[in-house]
């Protein structure tokens, strides 16, 4: 049994060089410097103390290199899942409390064993459940909810709400509250994360700065603003003015260990825990999928599947949270150069080592700051841009994007991700259930046949062919029975019916069903069932049943040739 399927590492270690290591080495650090203010931030935004999100962006890491099949994904907390696992675990217990954080842990183990389930059953087909519709707007509604829950660290307020009317009527009834010192950093902040993003990049194109390099300095913009700040709040004792501070970090590596085993409050996480595992799983593989095509590399979904339910397993045993691919660290460790998954190990070695070091220096950091960079990396997932294309292409697809968008928002992120299953798949039903058919005619001088109502065709009164282009199956079988029979009615004088099956990739047993029945009708109508084109698996199904023998007319390998043997019988 070879291993390498399910240790990547194997393969990409055998050509493991000193060049390599060199590259893998900086863009570890750099993602390392970056990744330190995001963990701290994504902890706050979960609801649980700021080590917690270095913990998690440690022994994540060196499992998915083991497990993961991207050779530059980076893993760890992310703002959906942060937010996710803030109103999971916000059922269990206050926030910051010991039974909150041990919903956190639990969610994370449970997430994990779920991955590495559905990987290990190769079940990655799983992430297509969700339409891009629907994945984009609980994405941008998320998005808005999580910048508009950073709001009151901007403000200096205790403020409260799962949702966005919650929310925004709390911010509003404490307004009066403002701490001015604190919105002046965290303003600034804005302002400064916002024309480091924006401004620039341009700014050192033209200064003749290559473009990978200017986008690290521009992706670096949080470290700046947090030693700035800093150093404002040490230097003018602002904290005594009212400034919230990230305070005393410990600074002991994570303890390893299983979360006390509740079967109760472990199956009152489980739904939970299986949506976080599928949001982070669709958000991972995207990213992934995207930079791999950028080297032209590809990736597993079932062994990534395993990857990121490793990574999640190892983050509940050492005292994280729940993670996944994250878009910004994954797209700063590639342009810093990195080649193979051990970048992420080193990455993992540097948080190790700044956990047990630095987090002193950390004391004086304003919560506001770690406010500002949650919003700015946050509203770069709003994408209006988005909703308006599928508006103007898909009103079927718009309604269910806009619905995921207003039941998030006004419902929380549990409900609004099972809209978004619920809605992905009834529009997948919906427009299945009522496939496109087209009556055909052969175009003149060729042996091609197309829709009479797009092209001049040649047809013949007494055979009618009707093209169907989706599969037959249980939500449409009815629908096909009844197109047929609507059509036969209106055209009493066909004598021989043709089901053209170019684009029929599978018939269920409802869709044979209806087929015998449609053959039964027929010939009692003195009209004939032919079928054409059939692929060769379709067939294949139709061989294992009786239904060729009762057929009462052919199953012909091309439309030219049943319409030309037809011809002749009529």
């Amino acid at each position: 049994m070879r291993l390498s399927p399910y240790f990547p590492i194997l393969d990409w270690i055998k050509t493991y060089r000193s060049e390599t290591l060199i590259n893998d080495g900086m863009a570890a650090l750099i993602v390392t410097i970056m990744l330190i203010p995001q963990s701290l931030a994504y902890a706050m935004l979960a609801g649980l103390p700021p080590q917690i999100g270095l913990y998690a962006s440690i022994l994540p890491l060196i499992a998915y290199a083991l497990f993961g099949t991207s050779r530059t994904l980076a893993v760890g907390p992310v703002a959906i899942l942060s937010l996710m696992t803030a109103a999971a675990a916000g059922k269990i217990a206050p926030a910051g409390s010991e039974g909150y954080i041990e919903a956190a842990l639990i969610l994370a183990v449970l997430s994990g064993l779920f991955l590495m389930g559905l990987g290990l059953l190769r079940m990655g087909f799983l992430a297509n459940f969700l339409s891009h519709p629907v994945i984009s707007g609980f994405i941008t509604a998320s998005g808005v909810l999580i910048a508009a829950s950073q709001l009151k660290h901007i403000l200096g307020v205790s403020a409260h709400g799962h949702t966005l009317f919650e929310i925004i009527f709390s911010l509003i009834t404490h307004l009066g509250d403002v701490n001015w010192p604190t919105l002046a950093i965290g303003a600034g902040a804005l302002i400064f994360l916002f024309w480091m993003r924006g401004a620039l990049k341009p700014l050192l194109a033209k200064l003749g700065m290559g473009e990978k390099l200017a986008a690290i300095i521009t992706r670096a913009g949080p470290v700046f603003a947090v030693i700035a700040s800093i150093l404002l709040v040490a230097g003018l004792h602002l904290d005594g003015a009212g400034v919230k501070v990230l305070g005393a970090v410990p600074r002991d590596l994570p303890t390893l260990g299983l979360p006390r085993f509740d079967a109760d409050l472990w199956m009152q996480l489980a739904g939970s825990a299986a949506l976080i595992s599928l949001i982070g799983f669709v958000e991972s593989v995207s990213v992934a999928q995207t930079l791999a095509a950028k080297r032209r590399q590809r990736i597993d979904p079932n062994q990534e599947l395993i990857g990121l339910g490793a990574a999640s397993l190892s983050a509940g045993l050492s005292s994280g949270y729940p993670v996944t691919g994250g878009l910004a660290r994954s797209a700063v460790n590639f342009d810093a150069g990195a080649q193979t998954p051990a970048a992420g190990v080193f990455t993992a070695i540097g948080i190790a080592l700044a956990t047990l070091f630095l987090t002193p220096y950390l004391y004086f950091l304003p919560q506001a700051v770690l406010a500002a960079t949650i919003i700015v990396a946050v509203l770069s997932l709003v994408n209006i841009a988005e909703i308006f294309k599928v508006w103007r292409y898909s009103k079927a697809d718009f309604a269910a994007m806009g619905a995921t968008i207003s039941v998030t928002l006004s419902f929380g992120v549990e409900i609004g991700v099972l809209t978004g299953v619920g809605l992905s798949l009834i529009l997948h039903l919906y427009n299945t259930s009522k496939p496109h058919f087209a009556i055909v005619g052969q175009v003149p001088g060729t042996e091609h046949f197309r829709n009479i109502k797009r092209h001049d065709v040649l047809t013949q009164t007494k055979i009618l062919t009707v093209r169907v282009d989706e599969s037959l199956y249980f939500a449409n079988a009815r629908f096909l029975e009844e197109t047929i029979y609507q059509l036969l009615a209106e055209q009493p004088q066909v004598k021989h019916f043709i089901l053209m099956c170019p684009a029929v990739n599978r018939i269920d047993a409802s869709g044979l069903e209806s087929l015998e029945a449609i053959n039964h009708r027929l010939k009692d109508a003195g009209v004939t069932l032919n079928l054409s084109e059939v692929k060769g698996p379709v067939m294949d199904g139709l061989k294992r049943t009786d239904f060729l023998d009762h057929l009462n007319g052919q199953v012909f390998l091309s439309q030219f040739e049943a319409v030309k043997t037809l011809e002749a019988r009529v």
